[in-house]
């Protein structure tokens, strides 16, 4: 029986990975300790005492080390641990060790092989993949397969949830401020719209909203700018999704371009992207929704047609959920090489704890 120790597990990334591990009776066949930084000592989910997260003798006596702490523990502790000569698994949804060459970036439906190769080899570090980025490729997996992608344009609607809790907890916070403020308003049938959009205008720019974590109100509104900036005028988050496309699929010494805009929208926890593709050829639009359909269980194919749509390609449609639908899919004008799409999916599902609890799986040998 493996010993796996859990760390960050009381946080929004590991509540979610500790209720979809519960769901599914991944606890049954391991021997689990739960980790702290703040509470060593104090009864855990199963009970026994905390144990240290920053204790490097409780933590190397664990085969897997599962973090979902944040990048800040990961290079506090990490080093420490290889250094004094630990040999076992360390699965991390934080993005420190994403781009470290002794690491493989976890994505198990569309880079397994990868995966497989990383452990003959002796990888020992396995990190969940940027939000967008997973879930781009788990959408359109089936064409990146059969290598149809020249470059691809990603422009996304993150939710509140991809910045944090406290960042949701504002969003809401500002939903209400500003419902409360244009109620009487709207509840009145002879009240003017004008009037109402310039008292709901006036209340987002007088200073009032709570923007702590946003730095600027997101309810009735959007901030198209996502983590900090980097060269070319991209952001850090722009600046993702290529490097790691590239890393999940193995193709880094022949990269395929990814670039776009990254925009905090208001959803709470999904994530859409309108994408375009240039593909190396002019393939019909049936063979890629076949592509599309057929490359895992989770994506789902939603016809271009407005009540397929509404119904299922939304955040609303989509959040709790590990469906990534795939909609809105056409050729378009520039030339039929030229194809456009949409697509939804949960960040805290396949954007951020599925992947390195599927990754835990694989080191369990369970899937």
């Amino acid at each position: 029986m493996k010993n796996v120790g859990f760390i960050g597990w009381r946080g929004m990334v590991g509540s979610v990975l500790m209720d979809r591990m519960r769901q599914e009776n991944d606890f049954e066949g391991l021997n689990a300790t739960f980790f702290t930084t703040s509470q060593a000592g104090q009864p855990g989910p199963d009970g026994a005492p905390l144990q240290d997260a920053h204790d490097l003798p409780s933590l190397m006596k664990m085969d897997i080390l599962l973090s979902c702490q944040g990048g800040d523990y990961t290079k506090a502790v990490h080093p420490g641990l290889r250094e004094a000569g630990w040999k076992g698994y360390w699965v991390d949804a934080a993005s420190a060790l994403r781009m470290s060459k002794s690491s493989i970036v976890v994505l198990d439906p569309v880079n397994r092989k990868l995966i497989d190769e990383g452990l003959e080899n002796g990888i020992r570090d396995f990190i969940g993949g940027n939000c967008t980025v997973s879930l781009m490729l788990m959408g359109l997996q089936g064409l990146y397969e059969q290598d149809l992608v020249e470059w691809t344009t990603s422009m996304t609607y993150q939710s509140a949830s991809g910045a944090g809790a406290k960042n949701m907890k504002e969003l809401v916070s500002q939903m209400a401020e500003l419902g409360d403020a244009g109620r009487y308003l709207a509840s009145d049938p002879a009240a003017e719209v004008l009037e109402l959009d310039r008292l709901i205008s006036a209340k987002l720019n007088d200073g009032s909203l709570p923007i702590d974590q946003f730095g600027a109100p997101l309810a009735a509104s959007l901030i198209p700018w996502i983590d900090s900036a980097m060269d070319c005028g991209r952001t850090r988050e722009e600046w993702k999704g290529m490097a790691e496309t590239n890393r999940i699929l193995g193709t880094e010494a022949h990269p395929i371009p990814v670039d776009g805009q990254c925009v905090r929208v208001g959803a709470m926890r999904c994530h859409s992207q309108a994408i375009t593709l240039k593909l190396k050829k002019d393939v019909p639009l049936e063979e890629i929704e076949a592509l599309i359909k057929g490359a895992n269980e989770w994506v789902e194919f939603v016809p271009n047609q407005k009540a397929d749509t509404l119904a299922r390609l939304t955040p609303a449609a989509v959040s709790g959920t590990l469906k990534v639908p795939v909609g809105r899919l056409r050729k378009m004008i520039m030339g039929p090489e030229y194809l456009t799409c949409f697509t939804v999916g949960d960040q805290l599902l396949w954007g951020a704890a599925e992947p390195v609890r599927r990754m835990l799986l694989i080191l369990l040998g369970r899937i």
